[in-house]
């Protein structure tokens, strides 16, 4: 047994560096569970999560608040780390577009989007998704694996290095990431426990420290989930709906097969929390001559009486090999005025990053793809 500074007992460590426990994405009771394990005192855990989560440190010899011999204890057991950036994009408009690499080798995408007076960064929920969307870019790509808290909570963290947003840095005082969407690569509400975990470590107030009133999380209608998202988490939801009835839905987002558009709409009801002051916001992307009629518009309106809402219309950001065109300028402004005068605001969003290939999945697509090519390139070399 060795001895610490304060008194405090601890085995040495057996690992070797490859094997290094990663300590981001341990909530609390872990972390301190892991640190009673491992021999020190409980305000270590505490003085850890203010570093790893606060001030976004990333090195053990670095945490003054803790003793050296402690730090160096600390740097032989574990690790500290988040997804590693590989490639950066910077729109035009000011959005970024990272491909983050996980310890495995599997990528994702984060976004960060700025407005005037606040930034949103967008994150992933899993590698690749289930759902197959046919609207969406991400849904070309098989379903790898779920994210870990970890790789989670880590895009948040790895995106703050880049903006230069943790404390003592010199972006501090003019933060521009105010918001979370998870609104990245996979369904959130089919890896709720990670996803969840990830959130809670988020909305810490010792900690990173994202209120869940600027948080918002994006489901394409996980019915069964969603009254367990309210109540344990409370964040902002977002429903991707898309469509009106349930012939077209199906068509377009086949998980409206297992959970209809009646039954989606009795969850969003029931959702915790739900006001006029907190209301549901629904996603619509206008795809031209989909979903984009003037009784598409009534019917919407129709749907959505009862629910304290807005509308999100999204001009579809068309990708290669994409079967859909965006709805033209004149079709989206008579939609909203439609909703509009139904007492329901219904922005037409700007496209973000149209330059950078900013909708999802677009930039690990083309990573994949790259990396196909480099490997039948290497085979052709191998067997020339």
């Amino acid at each position: 047994m060795g001895l610490a500074s304060h008194g405090e007992w601890f085995s040495p460590p057996q690992a070797s560096a490859g094997e290094r426990k990663n300590l981001i994405g341990l909530d609390r009771e872990e972390l301190a569970a892991e640190m009673k394990t491992f021999g020190l005192e409980p305000f270590r855990a505490r003085q850890l999560w203010h570093a790893i989560y606060h001030r976004g440190q990333r090195d053990f010899r670095a945490m003054t608040t803790i003793a050296k011999p402690v730090q160096e204890r600390l740097a032989e057991a574990y690790v500290l780390e988040v997804p590693q950036v590989v490639e950066e994009h910077v729109s035009s408009d000011g959005s970024r577009k990272w491909l983050m690499r996980m310890v495995d080798g599997h990528e994702v995408e984060t976004v960060f989007i700025p407005d005037e007076d606040r930034g949103a960064i967008c994150i992933s929920s899993q590698v690749g998704c289930t759902l197959r969307c046919t609207f969406c870019h991400t849904g070309t790509q098989d379903l790898v694996r779920n994210l870990s808290s970890a790789e989670i909570v880590g895009q948040v963290m790895a995106a703050r290095d880049a903006l230069g947003e943790w404390p003592g840095q010199p972006s501090e005082n003019q933060r521009q990431m105010t918001n979370i969407v998870l609104m990245g690569m996979g369904e959130p509400l089919f890896n709720f426990d990670n996803v969840s975990k990830a959130l809670h470590i988020i909305m810490d107030g010792e900690g990173i420290s994202i209120s869940k009133r600027r948080i918002t999380l994006s489901t394409s209608g996980v019915v069964p989930m969603i009254g367990r998202c309210g109540a344990e988490l409370g964040v902002n939801l977002a429903i991707s709906l898309h469509a009106t009835n349930d012939e077209v839905r199906s068509r377009i987002m086949p998980i409206n097969r297992k959970y209809p558009i009646a039954s989606l709409m009795a969850a969003c009801k029931a959702y915790p929390g739900l006001s006029n002051a907190r209301r549901i916001t629904f996603e619509y992307l206008m795809l031209k001559g989909i979903n984009d009629s003037t009784s598409d518009a009534l019917a919407l309106v129709k749907l959505l009486s009862g629910i304290p809402a807005k509308v999100n219309l999204l001009p579809f950001n068309a990708w290669p090999g994409s079967p859909y065109e965006p709805s033209d300028e004149a079709t989206m402004h008579r939609f909203a005025d439609l909703l509009m005068s139904a007492g329901f605001a219904s922005p037409i969003r700007t496209p973000r990053g149209r330059d950078i290939m900013a909708a999802c999945g677009q930039l690990r697509s083309q990573s994949l793809r790259a990396r196909q090519e480099h490997h039948h390139e290497d085979e052709d070399h191998t067997h020339g």
